[in-house]
């Protein structure tokens, strides 16, 4: 595995510097241990350097964080900023690139920083010019391309307040999502390219637009051979506009409504989540310049959709002078390998990608370095999922071995993570390395009580400045202290299963609300994913425990997805229950083995563990998951006929 980073090379990450800059002003700190006990202790020292080391425009007033309860901490109360204009308002070099296009229903496109902020200035007049104002929700109907980036950061100029969905997504996914914000503009595509075929969603466009009555203007974008009809034409309102309007910022206070994220949205309406201009400001400066070690002239490509909080955090990197690769489409066409190839071919230096992708391309033996010249590739992050001990094995014998490793957990709630690896700490195998800055994250008992090397409740003991605002409509906060603080008041639990470990290393077992508790031992799922998934049959698996009301065992279901070539019959189940049991647990035997066609997940790739659960325990699947919402939902009938057919 990679070690620290010393010396020379620690001084030229982001984190060096910030730790160089620390130390001019007296404060010194010997190891990443010191600096985030620091980080967390004095909240309002940590989060002012942040401000001041990365020389925020905007005025910081003269408080930082008047109260630390949570839920309710205030902070910067009398901060004016935007987060706009951290990108665009003082550019280093106008002739740097700052967004890379790599699309399948046109060529290449590039955006230098100087044609970017020509390209927001005359979207910004054209918003105005449409009625956008501060306050108002401007939302996007739109795939990962660069006009997405140009839509967004003229909204957030204007204090307008931002939301997107991509095109793949359903229309009561999409509706469900939009119409909550009742949006005054609307900016569509009406269909995409996915590999070779032509995505028509015109159909699906026009359901939407009907759906959301407050909106009073649509921007069509002509993408590939797709027009958006009855809008106004995205390219020809640019042109007409702004002539001479100067690109400015609208100061809004720290807590103003930047963006809106959602909740996967498998049970009920998604849960709106708000983030603010500042809180987003200064933990993605900290994200990308001190744990991710984004640098100015560094390329920067995560794999995402509009629709999930990771293209939002790409979107960032903008402000540490990084260009961005922005991508659309089938992500594997023509081949598994063309993540690759396209880091390759634009000199990505920061790849950011899933679990699920890297241990496809195991499986598949890509070795991508072999392929593609990748010695520009510096860090490799990896989100969304638990990243099996294994793969790590794999990434360090594929790539090249300087490639720091970065596997990180945070999520939409916060659009960053509370867990990240950083240069000053080593990438341990099968863990992530280290607690992030400013994130008091620990391990919780059933009692309430920190614990060390013992599985627990993921907790957060202080107020960040990225925690939500509020959920949007959510009268009275009911729906935002249920989500964080109906366990431990005043202390935010994520939902997380994990074990911190004496060297303040975390692992993470799974979803705690998931968790398999058989006769007091408790197993995390990714454990069960982590040695089910090894297995050459098995190409993916679920596993739900049904608990007995009476306080017996319940029943404990596992599904897999066979691999190619596979069949399930008494010697595929006698073998998986006896690596259950010798590598697991005797009580973590299966009471069903059953093959279904495929796993179902959300569209950001998690499993859906406690909807299947709630299915099999007799609710409706039409009142527990959303179609648009996941993928493979037609696979959900063969679990319950698999669970049916047990009796």
């Amino acid at each position: 595995m990679r070690p620290a980073f010393e010396g020379d090379e620690l001084a030229a990450t982001g984190l060096g510097k910030y730790v160089a800059w620390l130390a001019d002003r007296g404060q010194h700190f010997a190891t990443y241990s010191e600096l985030w006990a620091w980080s967390v202790e004095d909240l309002e020292g940590f989060w002012t350097s942040i401000w001041d080391h990365f020389e925020v425009p905007g005025s910081q007033g003269n408080c930082v964080l008047p109260d630390r309860t949570m839920p309710g901490a205030s902070w910067f109360p009398t901060a004016r900023l935007n987060y706009a204009e951290t990108i665009l308002g003082t550019i280093e070099d106008p002739d740097r690139v700052a967004i890379v296009g790599r699309s399948q229903a046109r060529g290449p496109v590039e955006l230098t920083f100087g044609e970017l902020a020509e390209e927001v200035r005359r979207a910004r007049a054209a918003f105005r010019s449409l009625g956008v104002r501060k306050g108002d929700r401007v939302v996007g109907y739109l795939p990962n391309i660069p006009e997405a980036v140009v839509a967004m950061l003229a909204t957030v100029s204007l204090g307008a307040t931002w939301a997107c969905c991509p095109p793949e997504f359903g229309v009561k996914s999409v509706v469900d999502r939009l119409a909550q914000l009742e949006p005054r503009l609307l900016l569509a595509v009406s269909g995409y390219n996915y590999g070779a075929k032509e995505v028509d969603r015109a159909a699906e466009l026009q359901t939407i637009r009907d759906a959301l009555p407050t909106v009073e203007n649509v921007v069509g974008l002509t993408y590939g051979v797709h027009e958006v009809s009855n809008a106004h034409d995205w390219t020809s309102l640019l042109a007409e506009q702004g002539a001479d309007e100067p690109l400015e910022f609208e100061p809004v206070s720290f807590d103003h409504p930047l963006w809106t994220l959602f909740s996967s949205g498998t049970t009920g309406l998604p849960k709106a989540v708000v983030h603010s201009h500042g809180g987003i400001t200064l933990e993605h400066l900290k994200l990308h310049a001190l744990h991710l070690d984004t640098r100015s002239g560094d390329r920067v490509m995560l794999m995402s959709t509009t629709g999930w909080t990771v293209w939002n955090c790409m979107v960032s990197a903008l402000m540490v002078g990084a260009s961005i690769v922005v991508t659309d489409g089938n992500p594997f066409f023509p081949e598994l390998e063309e993540p690759w190839r396209i880091a390759a071919e634009t000199g990505v230096t920061n790849f950011g990608t899933s679990p699920g992708y890297l241990m496809a391309c195991r499986t598949e033996s890509v070795r991508p370095a072999d392929r593609f010249d990748l010695s520009a590739l510096r860090t490799l992050g990896v989100t969304g999922a638990v990243l099996p001990p294994e793969a790590y094995d794999w990434i360090y014998d594929v790539l090249p071995g300087e490639v720091y490793l970065n596997s990180m957990s945070g999520g939409t709630d916060i659009c960053s993570n509370f867990v990240s690896g950083n240069a000053w700490v080593p990438v341990y195998r099968g863990e992530l390395s280290a607690p992030a800055l400013g994130s008091d994250v620990a391990a919780f008992n059933d009692d309430g009580l920190s614990v060390v090397n013992q599985v627990g409740e993921l907790v957060v003991r202080a107020p960040m400045p990225s925690m939500p605002v509020a959920f949007w409509n959510d009268n009275g906060m009911e729906r935002y202290l249920a989500a964080y603080f109906d366990i431990y008041p005043g202390i935010w639990r994520h939902g997380d299963w994990v074990t911190v470990s004496d060297r303040q290393s975390v692992v993470i077992q799974g979803r705690s609300d998931a968790t398999l508790n058989r006769g007091g031992v408790r197993i995390g799922t990714a454990e069960f994913y982590n040695l089910v998934e090894a297995l050459p049959e098995i190409q993916d698996s679920l596993v739900v425990h049904l608990e007995d009301a009476a306080g017996g065992p319940g029943e404990l279901m596992l599904f897999v997805q066979l691999a190619d070539g596979h069949e399930m019959n008494e010697d595929t189940v006698k073998a998986l229950k006896g690596v259950i049991r010798k590598e697991l647990s005797p009580r973590h035997v299966p009471d069903l083995v059953a093959a279904v066609p495929a796993v179902p997940r959300t569209l950001t790739g998690k499993k859906l563990e406690t909807p299947i659960k709630k299915i099999l325990a007799g609710a409706p699947p039409e009142q527990v998951v959303s179609p648009g919402s996941v993928t493979n939902y037609d696979a959900i009938e063969a679990y319950r006929i698999a669970a049916l057919a047990r009796a």
